[in-house]
């Protein structure tokens, strides 16, 4: 490089320099506010560009006064009180099975019936055998009181009587008489006697074989009626264990049935909780297969025993069930009120925020966004108890105020 071209290239590199510094210095003044040296604009411009500001959406919940509750949470189980495994108590062919899995049925509709047969013939049998001994019966009073025959009035009565007595004996067995009238009808029989003059333990001795026999029509009447199976709740039918013409023993299984209009819950609270749980207390179950739905019980009872093993007590929630959607054996969710603190001005969690490490709400004052430092009591997962700085029915801020200043615009949007 020769000494004539050194002066040169300095030359050149202070020009751009210079025209770089000027090229700033005019971009800053392009951009600076005119009298920027002026303190009292400088001041306005910010006021100018708050009032350009739109309003930011915001969400709002009322400050009210309610009751404060806390909860206690436990895993449960559901289960069913009303729940039998219906049994054959006679033996048979099963002639006719009324049922379905899954079908609901009323209490005391038939469920499955027996070949009945067989016991329909025994109580005839035993009928008629009784028959022949309250005739016999009749007859020897009639031939062994002399003095009976003797008393015509005391004669009409007991044939009055006698002939009532068969009558309902009949009507009985055609079905238009029921078995209250007909044990009525022999009451009357039986006193028609005694005010005859027959002795008390003449009666006893002629009546036994009588006796008898009216067991015996009682036990086959009774055997008949086992013939069919009717449902001794209402419920739902489940698990059915056989089929029609199957020959039926004794104590086989026909069918479980389930009520599922109402269910417990047992559930499982620590014992360092127990404490607090009262009888009558309201409860929140939630299940898995029901997301986002709460279903409300109350707790019915509190065991006085504690697992040794999981240190737990269980509590036992009842749950009206009347749409039969909560089935047996499902798991559930349990919050169970613990305490109640009644009367408090509440507002929810969502709307207190923390700065400077004490707590604040927005509040919402002619259009703009107001904080105010709280101080807070009670409080559940839900609601904070405000005991100072704000006022019952004002608007607190829940969504869109965590970024907000004082006294920004805000619109409240549903």
């Amino acid at each position: 490089m020769s000494k004539r071209s050194k002066p040169l290239i300095v030359t050149l590199i202070f020009i751009v320099i210079f025209s770089l510094g000027l090229g700033a210095w005019l971009l800053y003044k392009k951009s600076s506010p005119k009298n920027a040296g002026s303190g009292e604009t400088s001041q306005a411009v910010p006021a100018a560009e708050n009032q350009a500001v739109a309003p930011l959406p915001v969400r709002v919940a009322l400050a009210r006064v309610a009751d404060l509750e806390k909860r206690i949470k436990a895993p449960g189980e559901v289960f069913t009180e009303r729940k039998v495994i219906l049994k054959a108590e006679v033996k048979g062919v099963l002639k006719k099975l009324h049922i379905q899995e899954g079908r609901k049925v009323q209490a005391g509709e038939v469920l499955a019936e027996l070949d009945d047969t067989p016991y329909r013939l025994q109580l005839e049998q035993d009928e008629a055998t009784r028959l022949k001994a309250l005739s016999e019966l009749l007859l020897d009073r009639l031939f062994q009181q002399p003095e009976l025959s003797g008393n015509p009035e005391d004669l009409a009565n007991l044939k009055k009587a006698e002939e009532a007595f068969l009558q309902a004996e009949i009507a009985h067995r055609a079905g238009r008489v029921s078995q209250a009238e007909l044990d009525q009808a022999r009451r009357n029989y039986e006193l028609a006697l005694i005010g005859s003059g027959l002795k008390r333990d003449e009666i006893i001795a002629a009546s036994k074989g009588l006796t008898q026999a009216e067991v015996n029509v009682k036990r086959a009447r009774m055997e008949l009626e086992k013939t069919r199976i009717p449902a001794p709740f209402s419920g739902v039918v489940t698990q059915i264990k056989v089929a029609p013409g199957e020959n039926i023993e004794v104590g086989r299984e026909i069918c479980t049935l389930v009520d599922l209009s109402q269910l417990k819950i047992e559930a499982r609270v620590l014992e360092t909780l127990i404490g607090k749980i009262k009888v009558g207390r309201e409860a929140d179950v939630r299940f898995s297969a029901y997301p986002g739905k709460v279903f409300r019980g109350r707790v019915a009872a509190i065991s006085p025993l504690v697992s040794p093993t999981e240190k737990t007590c269980s509590v036992f929630i009842r749950l009206d069930n009347p749409s039969e959607e909560i089935k047996p054996g499902m798991h559930a969710e349990v919050e169970i009120v613990s305490e109640v603190f009644p009367g408090r001005l509440l507002v929810p969690q969502s709307a207190v925020l923390v700065r400077g490490g004490r707590p604040l709400v927005f509040v919402i004052e002619n259009g703009l966004a107001k904080w105010r430092y709280i101080q807070t009591g009670e409080e559940n997962e839900q609601l904070v108890e405000v005991l100072d700085g704000v006022r019952e029915g004002e608007q607190v801020i829940v969504e869109g105020h965590l970024t907000l200043a004082h006294d920004s615009p805000v619109r409240v949007v549903e």
